[in-house]
């Protein structure tokens, strides 16, 4: 049985589906889910996440985690954690760039936090030679400073989409018409978790909310308050959630996120207001990435770089600087806020 004829049966039998119950079953479904079978990093994949496109981003990010570090008074133990670490680029380019940063390496714990056995595996394979440990949540973290970067992690989390009524919402729902799935609108009604957005909306706007992301910023920021550590949670949203954002890649290109469930990508806008709110500890201002990497030098190691480069292979390091960066990719679209210990420096890069 596919799993369009699994929500199509779940549908006839217990009513309309959320977009948030979609999106799980869609990217996590142990037989049909995209994250367990399909491999959704690269050019043969289905999007190229920064850390795909130069290395640069990770040993920015690494380094910058790494003065953190030291501005806390580089802790005996730490736990060095990534969320959703795809293939492992990332956390394979940090640990390069920070292996000659005196003690860093004895002192850390490498923890990857994956939903997914066949990335993980991939991950063992990326970083091997590199002790390291897997589990499947935040609240498996090690109870000791903990500096950590979730790049692209929260825009997969499902989310819950409500278009405001007169006096309340009406949620998103997935129903079967002719077979086919379809988008509808369920029955106004009240939502207490959205009762502020009725401040700053009218009538007819649409807004997106991921019960899942309070819980992981929650715990992520209540070891950084206890212990000390940073976090960096670098996606592409805004402030505050306004207007449809769901959508599904695959192949590289936007497609109908009802159309082929568990086969395509699954993503929306972050909003990370609402991250801010869950943190039990200071966060940083919101930053451009375009801003954040050149705050920490990126166009300095670009620059050494390109003299090492020729032909094509330059044009391409030029070109991946680019996109990175410039305003006009994804320089504004994707953006960076930090936490952090009260009476503790910002992440370098980043603005109280």
């Amino acid at each position: 049985m596919s799993l369009r004829q699994i929500l199509c049966s779940r549908i006839a039998q217990n009513g309309p589906l959320s977009l948030a119950d979609y999106m799980a079953d869609c990217l996590l479904h142990p037989e049909h889910g995209y994250y367990t079978t399909q491999m959704p990093l690269g050019a043969a994949g289905d999007f190229i996440t920064a850390p795909e496109i130069s290395q640069m981003f990770g040993e920015l990010i690494g380094l910058s985690l790494a003065q953190s570090w030291m501005d806390q008074g580089h802790p005996a133990r730490f736990t060095l954690a990534e969320l959703g670490p795809g293939r492992g680029t990332l956390m394979a380019d940090m640990l390069r760039a920070t292996r000659k940063v005196p003690g860093f390496h004895a002192a850390a714990e490498v923890v990857l936090v994956e939903a997914s056995p066949k990335l993980a595996g991939l991950q063992r394979d990326t970083l091997a030679g590199f002790s390291l440990r897997h589990v499947d949540t935040v609240n498996d973290l090690p109870d000791q400073p903990l500096f950590l970067v979730a790049n692209e992690f929260f825009d997969a989390l499902p989310i819950r989409q409500f278009t405001r009524a007169e006096r309340h919402w009406r949620e998103t729902q997935i129903g079967v018409q002719d077979g086919a799935l379809i988008l509808g609108l369920g029955p106004e009604l009240p939502q207490p978790a959205l009762a502020a957005r009725l401040v700053d909306t009218k009538p007819g706007d649409v807004i997106e909310y991921a019960p899942m992301a309070a819980p992981v910023v929650d715990a992520m920021g209540r070891r950084i308050a206890q212990y000390g550590g940073a976090g960096l949670i670098i996606d592409y949203g805004d402030w505050t959630s306004l207007g449809d954002t769901f959508q599904a890649m695959q192949g590289h290109k936007p497609v109908a996120p009802l159309a082929d469930p568990g086969k395509a990508d699954l993503t929306a806008h972050v909003d990370f207001e609402a991250l801010a709110h869950s943190a039990p500890c200071p966060t940083t201002r919101l930053t451009p990435q375009g801003v954040f990497l050149e705050r920490l030098g990126i166009t300095r190691r670009a620059q050494d770089l390109a003299t090492r480069l020729q032909g094509s292979a330059r044009a391409d390091h030029i070109a991946a600087h680019r996109r990175l960066t410039h305003p006009d990719e994804m320089g504004n679209l994707f953006k960076v806020m930090g936490l952090f210990p009260q009476d503790s420096p910002a992440p370098p890069g980043l603005e109280i």
